[in-house]
């Protein structure tokens, strides 16, 4: 929830530019919904939203259905964020059910897991994300739908505690195990983005792991440059 709309669109238009040579990397930005049309004009940015309803339309005042975002050209959408489960309480069966929607109109979920601070020094941080996975794609018809993964140590944001990029790739590795055991081989194709303050200075290492395919940009994302230097981490 940051920037007006002179400033959204300054800095789209920006990273649009800067992006120009970047023909390898995949970007993808997420703006408040308000926002979304600016990505409209925009030739090497894709649009993703940032939550969408569990439910495909009626009397719900103030959300936005999948189909809605469909029509805004939206192509991936962010469930799961650590903040909306811990400011909105989403739980498990509520992400599941947005993820649902998205695929049913043709929107890639960008599915947020993570683990809290407590959750990573009494050591059960990889039962705890492997039961977010779980929860989720095990949920109708999810597993079989395309879809990316994000990890979120929420520990290490805000908290002035660090992940480094070996407890990064240990997790990530742990992440694609789980994938397997759910949807095979095809785990090996999934994305798996790290978004615990990724920054210029820490991406070229972070991304120079294996299972590190990507990064989710926080407050990086709001100038351009870093954000494109993180992007040519690659």
């Amino acid at each position: 929830m940051n920037l007006n709309i002179e400033e959204a669109s300054s800095l789209l238009n920006e990273i649009d530019e800067l992006a120009d040579e970047l023909k390898d990397v995949s970007l993808v930005v997420a703006p408040p919904s308000l926002y979304i049309h600016l990505i409209d004009d925009m030739k090497n940015v894709s649009a993703a939203s940032q939550n969408n309803s569990k439910n495909t339309n009626g009397a719900y005042t103030g959300e936005i259905s999948a189909a809605m975002l469909r029509d805004m050209n939206v192509s991936f959408g962010i469930i799961g964020h650590s903040e909306r489960r811990e400011y909105q309480n989403e739980s498990d069966q509520e992400i599941a059910e947005k993820f649902e929607r998205l695929s049913e109109n043709s929107i890639c979920p960008i599915l947020c897991v993570g683990e809290s601070l407590e959750e990573r020094n009494n050591g059960s941080y990889v039962s705890k994300v492997s039961g977010q996975i779980e929860n989720v794609l095990k949920y109708g018809n999810n597993a079989n739908q395309d879809f990316v993964l994000a990890y979120e140590p929420i520990w290490a944001i805000g908290t002035g505690e660090t992940a480094s990029p070996e407890q990064a790739q240990e997790m990530h590795a742990a992440i694609r195990e789980k994938l397997q055991t759910i949807i095979g081989d095809r785990a090996n194709s999934i994305s798996i983005l790290y978004g615990g303050s990724c920054k210029p200075n820490n991406a070229k290492e972070l991304f120079s792991h294996k299972d590190i395919d990507g990064g989710l940009i926080g407050g990086a994302s709001l100038k351009a440059d870093s954000f494109i230097q993180i992007a040519k981490s690659f």
